[in-house]
């Protein structure tokens, strides 16, 4: 299968916004194979190497599906490890940074 493109995916101005200044043009294998079926509301595993951009893989549609003017919790990922969960939190506010009213969380005890 073809890497597509982000401006492939028909993402959010926002979104778009985030990832070309993050520096990416073209959806690695797990993003390009993820994105539009997660977008398409259907339900994914995704397993690929450490670097490969899973986080963004599900990152990118789960911030597409959230309605940022509903302030109820809409959208919750599990991390093993207080470190993954902060770095998640980090990559998820990266690509949100362009979306008004978003709130990203890392919670962990």
């Amino acid at each position: 299968m073809k890497n597509l493109l982000f401006s492939e995916l028909s993402l959010s101005e926002e979104i778009q916004k985030a990832i070309t200044e993050m520096g990416f043009v073209e959806a690695s294998p797990i993003q390009s194979q993820a994105i539009p079926f997660i977008m398409e509301g259907r339900d994914v595993i995704g397993q690929a190497q450490t670097g490969t951009g899973k986080t963004a893989a599900f990152g990118i549609p789960a911030l597409e599906l959230i309605d940022a003017s509903d302030k109820n919790v809409q959208t919750v990922v599990m991390c093993p490890t207080r470190e993954l969960a902060l770095q998640v939190s980090i990559e998820f506010k990266k690509l949100a940074k362009y979306i008004r009213g978003l709130n990203v969380l890392a919670i962990y005890g």
